[in-house]
């Protein structure tokens, strides 16, 4: 209690190899030949391995030397003591990815998860049945999940901290959809044309249904309207794009929902795809990983799968209609970020894709 702490001295580790070498050759000069010293710069470490050891190690006998009783206890307990030493300090072994079993936590949203799960679970199934996703919900992310209880982010990124690493994915704009047999409001007209029938008055004067998980009701797009004079009517706030378009299916309203998720959306169910008549943001959809994770080869070929797969499936958008406005990584329908993330430039998939590959 009260006691100051003494520093612990440790022994010179330099040493293990020659105590190992003059264990095993149980000779100074056959010790020397196999550290590449001279005989004379052995005797030397011998005699410090002495005092460190407090055992001569090696004694005369007839016109030789001879291990002691302790030296050959030591041994065995040198010879596995260096292994492991230079396994630590060797690159690890190459992975079979086949043979690999092992859980991966990744989050993000249901749009995200629609447009690369398939996909993404049918490469993973093919090249790493071992492998098993558990897609998370987003809800009040923390990037500090990120060095724990979260393998990886995947969606639209704010800005990370300096352990947290990031590489761009796809790009994307928000897209209206609305039942193929969908009316104008207060009208009994004919089922809604195709291109070109949504014009932003319209646009303003159909009900919107919209997806946030914070339940925010107001967004870019409706800053863009104000700034035509117009406003829109909300019918319904829901957690998921999935949501969204269903209550569309079961009504007269449209659904604002990313453009990748609305084409998969509207192959599965009777939905027309309308672009929205308004200058709004391009949203940057990446993945977040922390730096510990860098070169753990699985999660590296995970990041690898999940970019490959992304640039199969929505890498034919990226870069096309940018448009104008603000260069916003938010729901550009109701302001909030579509996950917890940052924003991260488009060539950076080649590159982390490169590097991982590289491994």
């Amino acid at each position: 209690m009260g006691g100051r702490l003494v520093p612990v001295r440790l022994p010179d580790m330099n040493l293990l190899p020659a105590l190992d070498a003059l264990l095993r050759e149980g000779s100074v000069t056959g010790a020397a030949a196999v550290m590449n010293v001279s005989p004379s710069a052995m005797s030397r470490t011998l005699a410090r391995l002495r005092r460190v050891v407090g055992d001569p190690l090696l004694v005369p006998s007839g016109r030789g030397l001879v291990l002691t009783p302790r030296a050959r206890e030591l041994r065995p307990q040198v010879e596995a003591a260096l292994a492991q030493a230079l396994a630590a300090l060797r690159p690890p072994p190459p992975v079979d990815i086949a043979d690999v079993s092992r859980d991966f936590a990744l989050r993000t949203n249901d749009a995200v998860a629609v447009v690369l799960g398939s996909a993404l679970t049918a490469y993973v199934a093919r090249h790493a049945p071992g492998l098993r996703l558990r897609i998370l919900p987003e809800g009040e992310e923390d990037p500090a999940d990120l060095r724990d209880r979260v393998d990886l982010d995947l969606g639209a990124l704010l800005d990370m901290p300096p352990d947290v690493r990031t590489a761009f994915l796809y790009e994307h704009r928000y897209t209206a959809v609305i039942r193929n047999t969908a009316r104008e409001p207060r009208q009994a007209a004919e089922p809604l044309p195709d291109a070109g029938w949504l014009t932003v008055e319209r646009f303003a004067a159909i009900p919107h249904i919209t997806a946030s998980r914070r339940g925010r009701t107001r967004g870019v797009v409706d800053d863009r309207l104000a700034d035509l004079g117009l406003r829109r009517h909300v019918l319904a706030t829901v957690p998921t794009y999935s949501a969204a378009c269903f209550l569309a299916l079961e009504s007269d309203a449209l659904a604002i929902v990313p453009s990748v998720f609305a084409e998969r959306a509207a192959q599965v169910m009777g939905l027309t795809i309308h672009r929205i008549p308004l200058p709004l943001p391009p949203i940057r959809i990446a993945m977040a990983w922390h730096v510990r994770h860098d070169t753990d080869p699985a999660h590296r070929w995970l990041r690898y799968a999940i970019a490959r797969i992304s640039h199969e499936v929505a890498g034919e958008g990226v870069g096309e209609d940018r448009g104008t406005g603000e260069d916003r990584d938010t729901n550009t329908d109701t302001g909030e970020s579509t996950g917890t993330r940052a924003g991260i430039g488009p060539g950076q998939i080649t590159e982390e894709r490169g590097r991982i590959m590289r491994g």
